[in-house]
């Protein structure tokens, strides 16, 4: 059975729905998803967790309080990573914290 998998990335007038495709390896069924913000993110999190996802890696906009929101709202059900900028180039160098 294959790791199902996903990456929430931040950007600006990302739309959950819309914004969203999935890659199938033998290995790993990785979904990415793109939101506007961290509640958008949180919200996402829970969906993915509810069609099976057990791993989640938000991208480097993602600051410390984003990453919590998202852990906090997985509650358990799905394993949380992150990958980090400190200021991410893509949000004007500055982090999700600052920004949402």
């Amino acid at each position: 059975m294959a790791l199902k998998a996903a990456f929430i990335f931040v950007a600006p007038e990302a739309d959950a729905r819309k914004h969203r495709a999935v890659v199938n390896t033998p290995e790993v069924e990785l979904t990415v998803v793109g939101v506007k913000d961290y509640q958008m993110a949180t919200e996402a999190a829970k969906e993915l967790v509810n069609e099976g996802v057990g791993a989640i890696e938000l991208c480097g906009g993602f600051g410390i309080e984003g990453t919590a929101a998202v852990k906090k709202a997985v509650d358990g059900k799905a394993v949380v990573g992150v990958v980090r900028f400190d200021n991410h180039p893509g949000l004007g160098f500055k982090s999700g914290d600052e920004l949402f």
